[in-house]
């Protein structure tokens, strides 16, 4: 593992121990998505590749906690909710208040974290395009 891999990991898993409060509570995770979509929608001209990502990670959770798609383990939404938390958090490795900069750390840890669970969002792309996920707000 590289090092700069090392130092996202070690972030982003200070924010994985919060990240399990949030299976068990759909309010609070609602409202961790639309966080998610709302900064997302500020940042798209910054996001790139991570754009594409990030709504994945949304549209996974979404459809895991919807009870529409079973086949993940459920410690993936635990590092995919972590990885989000990491994405909205405005204090991280580079705060996001250094303009074109302070995006530059999530989409890391979007990256990062895509890497390590390529497998299994691999399987739900396919899934996804053949079944649909509601667009609406998260989880209604």
């Amino acid at each position: 593992m590289y090092r700069n891999d090392e130092l996202i990991e070690k972030e982003q898993s200070n924010y994985m121990k919060n990240a399990k409060e949030f299976l068990g509570n759909p309010q609070k995770l609602k409202d961790l998505l639309n966080k998610v979509i709302h900064k997302a929608t500020e940042k798209k001209g910054y996001l790139g590749d991570a754009w594409d990502k990030l709504q994945l990670f949304v549209d996974l959770v979404k459809a895991y906690t919807k009870g529409e798609y079973k086949n993940v383990q459920p410690s993936t939404i635990v590092t995919i909710i972590g990885a989000l938390l990491y994405f909205i958090s405005p204090i991280d490795l580079v705060p996001d208040f250094i303009i074109g900069l302070g995006i530059f750390d999530d989409a890391a840890v979007i990256g990062f974290t895509l890497k390590k669970l390529s497998k299994e969002l691999d399987q739900f792309e396919q899934w996804k395009s053949t079944n649909t996920i509601s667009q609406e707000n998260p989880l209604d």
